[in-house]
């Protein structure tokens, strides 16, 4: 298994972990680049770290942000690893564990969820404007909230008919934009 296929399964366990946006390999301006990161509703965020050596795994704990917890982002915050790789007590306090075995994931310890300070919030949203420039300039000379009207993106990407399983603009579900249950 390599590195890019493990960040792969991390990606499609985020999806199913019900994360509505998920970014994989992106940079913030803290120097922390997750494998894979995902939010959910309340802009609850879980990153997934993979290691496919135990020297990688080790190795990570003398990174920054892994030093100066509240420096890092996630709410939840987990390592995905082959079986047996890494051991729950060898866990950064508050960090899961994910193990990949027979094609599938599965949960070895969970993590804390409130994982995440208001440092790491601000990174996360650092991480997120960057990500959204890169689209921005990659759609010109169209602007990005131009891009991002549903009209447009559908009559010029799929002359005006929704590619299947696409919801139109009034059926589509993003739970970002729902109040919060109180």
């Amino acid at each position: 298994m390599t590195h890019a296929q493990l960040v792969e399964k991390a990606v499609h366990w985020l999806r199913r972990y019900r994360c509505g946006v998920v970014l994989s390999e992106q940079a913030c301006v803290s120097g922390e680049m997750p494998d894979a990161i995902g939010w959910k509703r309340a802009c609850h965020s879980v990153i997934v770290e993979c290691k496919v050596t135990r020297s990688d795994f080790l190795a990570d704990r003398a990174k920054p942000f892994r030093l100066k917890p509240d420096q890092g982002v996630g709410c939840e915050r987990f390592y995905l690893v082959p079986a047996a790789l890494v051991r729950p007590d060898e866990l950064p306090v508050g960090w899961g564990l994910l193990e990949y075995r027979s094609g599938g994931i599965e949960t070895a310890h969970p993590s804390a969820k409130n994982l995440r300070s208001a440092t790491g919030f601000r990174y996360e949203m650092n991480l997120l404007l960057a990500s959204l420039r890169r689209v921005e300039v990659r759609v010109e000379p169209q602007s990005i909230t131009e891009f991002l009207k549903w009209k447009n993106r559908m009559a010029e990407y799929n002359r005006g008919t929704l590619p299947e399983g696409i919801a139109s603009a009034e059926e589509e579900r993003n739970v970002f934009l729902e109040p919060e249950a109180m």
